[in-house]
């Protein structure tokens, strides 16, 4: 696993590892259009947020029922610093995956990537997409024109006023904040382990060869990570974006993101088991 900052103050972003289980964050900096509530950070939530997953994961609940807990313990942390009940407070995706007996678990929250490389159905792509979904129209607008312009930062301000109104609300997009009941909305599944040959955990600062700038398909993003290593994948992110430093040919809010990226490799246990009987289940509740 890798992660690097991108052009903000600080790495927004949190990865999370143990035996059985992976935990990987993409830290939401809260308007600067409005009071902060939280007095310690984006950085701090989301590492505070990633170590009480990875823990409570370990244990036989449900990766919804993880996550609910783990904002809940989050919560008891700042609620008597923060005020935790105003709009501007930090905010997180979150992807996971944790191994239990013989099937691989997994949930994801909003925009992060999940690949999972499946022995009889290849690499499939995993993510919520809900956040470009309900404010479509500002998003294509915001994207447009250099970055750098005053123009183009109105439009993003705008963009962000707009998702803040659908954020963790009905009929909008969710993410984990201050509201347990949003891990209720997070994409889960339950796949057979004989079959996950390889798997990715990606933040959209790391995916963006594939879903931004179309340079690599998902199954080559996958071969990069086992040839290349998470490390050389954020830097040939980093090159690409360095190509474009106007963000004219790949559109994006700017130059470049905070990125980070696991990878597990289960190649060598599949080696030994490929011969065994089965099929591919996955359980996707939305």
């Amino acid at each position: 696993m890798a992660s690097a900052q991108g052009v903000g103050a600080a790495n927004e972003d949190s990865v999370h590892a143990s035996p059985t289980g992976v935990v990987v964050l993409d830290g939401l900096s809260a308007s600067k259009d409005l009071p902060m509530g939280c007095v310690h950070g984006t950085p701090w939530f989301v590492r505070q947020l990633g170590t009480s997953l990875i823990n409570l994961i370990g244990d036989n609940t449900t990766l919804r029922e993880a996550l609910r807990t783990a904002i809940t313990r989050v919560n008891e942390l700042h609620c008597d610093t923060c005020a935790l009940d105003t709009e501007a407070v930090p905010a997180s995706t979150v992807v996971m995956v944790r191994e239990r007996d013989d099937v691989l678990d997994y949930l994801v929250l909003s925009d992060n990537v999940l690949l999972l490389d499946l022995a009889d159905a290849g690499v499939q792509a995993v993510t919520d997409k809900r956040v470009e979904e309900v404010a479509a129209d500002e998003m294509r607008t915001a994207l447009q024109g250099p970055t750098g312009t005053t123009e183009h930062a109105a439009r993003v301000s705008e963009l962000v006023t707009v998702q803040r109104r659908l954020r963790n609300r009905p009929g909008g997009y969710w993410v984990a904040a201050t509201d347990p009941s949003a891990a209720d909305e997070a994409i889960t599944g339950t796949v057979d382990l004989t079959k996950v040959r390889q798997a990715a955990l990606l933040t959209d600062g790391a995916s963006r060869l594939v879903d931004s700038f179309g340079t690599l398909t998902w199954p080559q993003l996958l071969d990069f990570l086992r040839t290349e290593g998470p490390a050389s994948l954020i830097s040939r992110t980093r090159e690409a974006e360095l190509s474009d430093p106007a963000c004219e040919r790949w559109p994006r809010f700017k130059r470049s993101d905070d990125a980070t990226a696991a990878y597990v490799s289960m190649l060598a246990r599949f080696d030994g088991i490929s011969g065994r009987a089965g099929g591919t289940q996955v359980d996707d509740n939305t």
